[in-house]
């Protein structure tokens, strides 16, 4: 009876053995390579912009001051509101002045009288030197008289004009149109001509200036991209600029860049650039913090790379990694400028044509082969597919399953 148990026993041994070899003899199936999301290096056109931190100053500035001593009667103005040029802004008393007026307007009086009596004597003299009647000592006596009586006059009305002008002073005008701010003084104050401490500021806040810095070598560095062609004018026309405001939002209005100086500060090595914006809504207040945005030139034929595509090895460099011959990835040192938008502009390490990996680089190793998917075609493939791994998608049954009581 124990025969054809250990009959049983042996057969289902030497199946098992043979199944184990058969199976030790075929290889397991090589995973497919994994997938990644390049991009197609393609040159082209790029603005080059620079992002200065500067201020804003208003165009015109003007500190309100006395030209005469006295009480100011009145203030006509409402501080912070706009002004015209040649509004009265205080009154001064001009009592005194009135009266310093009236007395030289008749020394002027008094003076042309006196002109008209000498030159009625030079005529009379004349007539009679002419007969011998008078000597010629006489008559020349009668010329000197009239000469003085002139001089006299003249300065008369100097004086008198002096006076006029002291008296108009008493009112005291807006020099500029523009803001007026606050007033250092009420009715009551005791002024004085041409004090240290002005009346009042106008400003004129349109257009509004923005001065910004920059770097004496990122100027050279400019020229240089200029002078070589690297770099071409956005423009025949001045250099445009724009704004972002100190809460991050842009302002709505370009402006343009007026003039740099000519001065190296040497304290910071810096040059002072000068932009002009128009301000019609008022949005733009003197001494303003913003953020420039000038644009140096266009740079053909560029090369920009995102900058999730670049990794930095342990010394620092830029290094990017590239799907090369027979799909095979590859690593490259790049020379990166600056950055522009989300973008790397690079100078050297990759050439039109270049296939950047710029999705999987977790997966992507020097000298592994990869499977490439074009940046922007990724989506017509399945996400299984996409990430290279995971289950086929399930279909829908081809018969209906039972239901229970059928």
């Amino acid at each position: 009876m124990h025969r054809p148990v250990v009959f049983w026993l042996g057969l289902i041994a030497t199946v098992a053995i043979t199944a184990a070899c058969d199976s030790a003899k075929a290889p397991p199936a090589a995973p497919p390579p994994p997938q990644v999301t390049v991009m197609t290096v393609k040159p082209q056109n790029v603005v080059i912009r620079t992002v200065l931190p500067g201020r804003t100053a208003p165009t015109v500035i003007a500190e309100v001051r006395p030209q005469v001593t006295g009480i100011v009667q009145s203030r006509t103005f409402n501080e912070g509101a706009e002004v015209k040029a040649g509004a009265t802004l205080y009154k001064i008393d001009p009592a005194t002045y009135q009266t310093a007026y009236e007395s030289a307007r008749a020394s002027v009086a008094k003076a042309e009288a006196a002109v008209q009596t000498a030159r009625r004597n030079v005529e009379r003299n004349k007539e009679l030197v002419a007969i011998k009647f008078v000597s010629q000592q006489a008559y020349d006596d009668a010329v000197t008289t009239l000469h003085q009586n002139e001089a006299d006059l003249a300065s008369a009305r100097a004086a008198a004009e002096a006076a006029r002008i002291n008296l108009g002073y008493t009112s005291v005008v807006a020099p500029i149109s523009g803001r007026v701010g606050k007033s250092t003084v009420t009715a009551g104050a005791l002024v004085t001509a041409n004090q240290p401490t002005p009346l009042a500021t106008i400003q004129r806040m349109n257009p509004m200036y923005v001065d910004v810095t920059q770097s004496s070598s990122e100027v050279l560095r400019l020229r240089r991209a200029m002078a070589s062609g690297e770099l071409k004018r956005a423009s025949n026309d001045a250099a445009r600029v724009t704004l972002q405001l100190e809460d991050g939002t842009p302002y709505s209005t370009e402006g343009v860049l007026q003039f740099s100086d000519v001065t190296v500060d040497a304290s910071t090595g810096a040059i002072t650039l000068r932009a002009l914006f128009p301000n019609p809504d008022g949005v733009l207040l003197p001494n303003m913090y913003v953020r420039a945005v000038i644009e140096e030139g266009v740079r053909e034929n560029a090369i920009l790379v995102p900058q999730q595509a670049v990794t930095r090895d342990p010394k620092g460099q830029a290094i990017a990694m590239v799907v090369g011959a027979n799909n095979a990835v590859e690593a490259r040192t790049l020379a990166t400028v600056r950055t522009i938008g989300s973008d790397w502009l690079v100078d050297a390490g990759l050439k039109p044509g270049d296939r950047v990996i710029v999705e999987g680089l977790q997966r992507a190793r020097p000298g592994t082969t990869v499977q490439p998917l074009e940046a922007g075609k990724q989506n017509e493939a399945t996400p299984a597919a996409a990430a290279g791994t995971g289950p086929a998608p399930s279909r829908a049954p081809a018969v209906e399953p039972a239901k229970p009581g059928r």
